[in-house]
């Protein structure tokens, strides 16, 4: 009986897996196939049907060339650097702050952060976008860059994990040695918190790597264009190129794929770390 059910077990986990896995990776699949199909094939094959020539590149040329997807990139990357640079910097600050200080009003602190995150973000769009046009941001870099500068809640609760387990004699040493605050945080925690930065870096960088509707709102001059928004031209309302949009989103996958594939033992020593105080 013990026998059968650790069979069952077994048999369920694997399944399980398994099932996982095809939801993972048949969208990926379905998309890398039609990349590679012609307007005429995609039209009348099944999206799981493998295209008859894996050796047509013509959707990729068209989306990186007529989707200018190298401007896309620079755009892309000078967003990322900026807000994933000051998003990280005032994170670690609030974090080491909340964590090292104790002040009147620290609960209600920790509250407001986590009050701003249950907010719908859509009912806030119209004051977001009165403040962003009064700054005179409309149109350029900075109106994205501005909005994603702000930390949030689980970065600030991924650096509290950490910092929980840094000793803080590490701080009172370095006190009785002459160092102040800021060199305490620059110089010891900083560099300790370096999976948890890592951990933040992906987790933020995709979000703004792929978020569309800031830069399609914010951004909507051509030369302004991201990586998110280079391929919408490709769709109208009197037709949609999917085997070239296909091949574009191909294009865009390979960096995340590649910096994922980089950093992701920080990434899972930062997840788990993070998670266990």
């Amino acid at each position: 009986m013990f026998t059968l059910k650790k069979s069952v077990a077994s048999a369920i986990k694997y399944i399980s897996l398994i099932v996982g896995s095809l939801v993972a990776i048949v969208p990926i699949l379905v998309v890398f196939f039609a990349s590679f199909k012609t307007k005429e094939e995609y039209a009348t094959t099944s999206p799981i049907t493998p295209p008859a020539d894996f050796t047509n590149i013509s959707n990729y040329v068209t989306a990186f060339i007529d989707g200018n997807m190298l401007i896309g990139f620079m755009n892309t990357f000078i967003i990322l650097i900026i807000s994933i640079v000051g998003a990280t910097l005032t994170g670690s600050m609030i974090a080491f702050i909340l964590s090292r200080f104790k002040f009147r009003g620290k609960k209600l602190l920790m509250g407001a952060f986590l009050l701003a995150t249950l907010i719908p973000s859509v009912t806030t769009q119209v004051a977001t976008f009165q403040i962003i046009n009064a700054l005179d941001l409309m149109n350029t870099r900075w109106a994205a860059i501005v909005l994603y500068l702000g930390t949030d809640i689980i970065a600030v609760y991924i650096f509290l994990q950490f910092l929980d387990t840094i000793s803080q004699a590490l701080d009172e040493s370095a006190m009785l040695d002459g160092a102040s605050y800021f060199t305490i945080y620059w110089r010891i925690i900083l560099p300790l918190l370096m999976p948890a930065i890592v951990t933040v870096i992906i987790v933020k960088g995709v979000n703004i790597y792929n978020d569309f509707y800031t830069p399609f709102l914010y951004m909507p001059k051509t030369d302004l264009q991201v990586i998110s928004t280079a391929l919408f031209k490709f769709k109208g309302p009197y037709g949609s190129q999917w085997e070239v949009i296909s091949a574009g989103i191909m294009i865009a996958i390979i960096p995340t794929l590649i910096i994922f594939m980089s950093l992701q033992k920080y990434i899972y020593n930062g997840l788990t770390n993070g998670s266990v105080k």
